[in-house]
């Protein structure tokens, strides 16, 4: 009875996770207090830092909040941070929490107008080329005023349902029937070969609109989690932080738009698949059949859902209030004219955002173990005895690098508390840790791009239902964001390491765009530590 229930116990834990993950997660949780008391508080940090990176790492394995979870409820337990830090570190980036929990939910209710909007692209434009490069620029647009997950959710849910429409009529079923677009055993043969170019055809759009939303993600304080961490904590408001990034966004966006049209043309990496003819009458016939269902009510909430896509922009460009606070609003009002009333309704909304949130906060709790243990105080130290443009670009590459195999977030939230300490205690000063700051938001958002443990975009992208129906592994996914990864990464270097940066950053000071701040607008960290 007793092997047997321990072997249920065992069995509960982690799920279905590996044998071998599970065994790993254990080996973390006994080594860390051993280090921690019999070898050395430091190195017993940096542990529980790669085991933390590790999980991010094996997102696909087990989603990161249990394992890194229990590697931060042990690391508060035997005192390598304690409970007050890691609520401090929460209460300092407070407005990200919000910005996760309110402004997710709330473009949840946009939904309709975004399926509307990519629904056209799609039908409408027969240029592949083209339909890649508005896919692209939708998602950067899109993911600079809403959150990159929303945008792609929404690109999810047009590809699955355009997906599951031809995959029931090469099924040799009317559009009525009941049907499982997950296998493939009743595609008539003539019509394989199309249901495999399609495949093609969506995996190139997906990963367009998901570089799409890091080309636009890095550009605005609202693009990526990370971006108002090191926004809020600068003290730059929407506009600000925008004008300040736009030296190396600027170039990267153009740039990440030409690799797009080039890609279709050359027809390189597994891009320049063609929507097939027959699919697309199809698909068409469909969206036609569509519209003439939507009646006038319908009609009515689209405009309004428009509406307030123009309220969000503006309260955001105008930073009329926080940023979580714009998101409720567009909560409000949304559910408000759109008929929603109901608490069940709005608690779907709140599904997508509330996991990351709770996996932000375990962020903060390593986040805190690296600041009572002093971990990156070394690297830190050593990386600011570079000057000028080379230590931009050191940290340029180390938050590119590191983001790459884990979560820009949190290497982005490391980064920032490192270079504030550093300006507290006068090792810099506040232009050139301004300067930084840009460096560091950039170098978190563009290499990433590289694998799908960088971009929490891309993750949702592999780890969604879509990802099995046209064939997109893990594998493919960074083959194909090769070519972006490395134009992204490179454009971006060369703004900063060729002066550009400093030299723009100059000329918007002259010019009155932005003003210099002082060291004494750094609060947080003061207050803090």
């Amino acid at each position: 009875m007793q092997q047997s229930s321990m072997s249920a116990f065992y069995k509960n834990f982690l799920g279905n996770s590996p044998e071998w993950y599970k065994f790993a997660i254990i080996a973390f949780l006994i080594i860390n207090p051993i280090i921690y008391f019999f070898v050395s508080p430091y190195i017993a940090g940096w542990a529980l830092v790669i085991e933390f990176i590790f999980t991010l790492a094996m997102a696909l394995k087990c989603y990161p909040l249990q394992p890194g979870g229990l590697l931060a409820i042990e690391a508060v337990a035997i005192g390598m941070t304690s409970p007050s830090q890691v609520m401090h570190e929460m209460i300092v980036n407070f407005e990200v929490i919000l910005l996760l929990i309110f402004m997710v939910a709330g473009i949840y209710f946009m939904k309709n107008l975004l399926l509307f909007l990519f629904t056209k692209i799609v039908t409408k434009v027969r240029s592949k080329t083209l339909v890649s490069l508005l896919f692209c620029f939708s998602g950067a647009f899109l993911s600079a005023f809403l959150d990159a997950l929303t945008v792609i959710a929404v690109i999810i849910s047009v590809a699955i349902g355009f997906y599951s429409v031809y995959h029931k009529v090469a099924s040799g079923k009317d559009h009525t029937h009941d049907h499982d677009h997950t296998l493939d055993h009743e595609v008539t043969d003539y019509s394989r070969e199309d249901l495999q170019q399609f495949r093609g055809y969506l995996r190139n759009l997906l990963m367009h609109a998901g570089v799409g939303t890091a080309l636009g993600g890095v550009c605005t304080i609202v693009g990526e989690p990370q971006n108002l961490i090191i926004g809020q904590q600068a003290g730059w408001e929407f506009v600000e932080f925008a004008i300040r990034m736009s030296p190396v966004t600027a170039p990267v966006f153009v740039a990440g738009m030409i690799t797009c049209v080039l890609l279709e043309k050359l027809k390189w990496f597994g891009y320049g698949v063609t929507l097939p003819t027959n699919v697309h009458t199809i698909l068409n016939d469909f969206d036609i059949a569509e519209s003439k269902k939507r009646t006038t009510i319908d009609n009515a909430k689209l405009v309004m859902q428009g509406v307030i896509a123009i309220w969000l922009v503006i309260g955001l460009a105008l930073h009329l209030a926080p940023v979580g606070l714009i998101g409720l609003s567009v909560i409000i009002l949304a559910t408000t004219f759109t008929g929603v009333t109901e608490e069940h309704q709005i608690g779907h909304a709140f599904e997508e955002a509330l996991p990351f949130t709770a996996l932000l906060a375990v962020f903060f709790a390593v986040v805190a173990v690296i600041i009572d243990q002093q971990l990156f105080t070394p690297v830190i130290t050593w990386v600011l005895t570079y000057e000028g443009n080379m230590q931009l670009v050191m940290f340029y590459l180390a938050n590119g690098l590191l983001s790459m195999v884990s979560d820009n977030v949190f290497v982005g939230t490391v980064y920032i508390t490192e270079i504030q300490k550093a300006l507290v205690a006068g090792t810099i000063t506040r232009d050139q840790f301004d300067l930084l700051a840009v460096a560091i938001n950039t170098g978190t958002n563009l290499p990433s791009v590289a694998t799908p443990n960088g971009q929490a975009a891309f993750l949702f992208l592999l780890t969604s239902a879509l990802a099995p129906l046209v064939r997109l592994s893990y594998g493919r996914m960074v083959v194909m964001a090769l070519p972006y990864t490395i134009v992204l990464t490179i454009v971006g270097l060369l703004a900063i390491s060729s002066g550009f940066l400093e030299e723009k950053t100059a000329e918007y000071y002259e010019s009155g765009l932005i003003n210099h701040h002082s060291a004494d607008e750094i609060s947080p960290i003061k207050s803090g530590h």
